[in-house]
């Protein structure tokens, strides 16, 4: 049931990801729902949580369910339940989840990044942290592709979504860093295109978006459909 709930948690709240591990094999996606509904709890806590104080309080809450669910003992909350489930059967690293928490502090404070390497660093310690997990419970995984797949990918989102941060009062970057900031998408994403991910591929699939993203912040749905599909066809993002 509560890999269930976190398959449509996700699929409401990160289609991308979703659609994106329609491709894994079936007795794979349950648990990259999990870890998928997971990154979505930690990203909303930005969303609601206005006082950087709450969201240590909502991130430390997280970090000990982490723990919990990794012990076998979940607290009484569906991602919770998912999680450790997805534990039991996966050989999974605390290092990507402590890291992903850390980085969702900077999601509830007023500040900007501070330059491009600010960016691609809180970057990479989302989503592509995100990816290793998901790597990982497909077999495969490949440090430098998660990185710029991650990086690429989040910054393509970071920018697509400029508008609804600012409508709460939340800007990311200043104008000098975006413009750099699509510059270092690109880049990432022709690093990324070059490598081969095998089994992994549907971990790194959100990437096949970016360059729609850059072009346009709310593509089509088929639009986007066929680049997922693409991409998995030739095997590479």
């Amino acid at each position: 049931m509560s890999l269930a709930a976190c398959e449509a948690i996700v699929r409401r709240h990160d289609p991308d990801r979703f659609f994106s591990a329609l491709f894994a094999p079936a007795d794979r996606r349950p648990f990259l729902f999990a870890l998928y509904a997971f990154n979505h709890e930690l990203a909303h806590i930005g969303e609601v949580a206005r006082e950087p104080m709450i969201a240590e309080i909502r991130l430390a809450w997280w970090r000990e369910t982490v723990e919990g669910a990794r012990a076998g003992k979940p607290r009484n909350h569906d991602v919770a339940r998912a999680l450790a489930e997805t534990f039991a059967a996966n050989d999974l690293p605390q290092a990507p989840f402590d890291a992903m928490i850390d980085a969702r502090a900077f999601d509830a404070s007023p500040g900007l990044f501070a330059d491009l390497t600010a960016l691609e660093t809180y970057a990479d310690a989302t989503s592509g942290n995100l990816m290793r997990l998901a790597a990982h419970v497909l077999g495969g995984g490949n440090d430098d592709l998660a990185r710029d797949a991650g990086i690429a990918y989040a910054i393509a989102g970071l920018i697509r979504s400029m508008p609804h941060h600012a409508a709460r009062g939340r800007q990311y970057l200043s104008n000098d860093v975006l413009a750099e900031a699509r510059v270092s998408a690109g880049r990432h994403l022709l690093a990324a295109r070059k490598r081969k991910p095998g089994s992994a591929l549907p971990a790194y699939l959100p990437a096949a978006l970016v360059r729609l993203y850059l072009k346009q912040a709310d593509p089509p749905l088929y639009r986007k459909q066929i680049s997922l599909l693409a991409a998995a066809t030739r095997g590479r993002i």
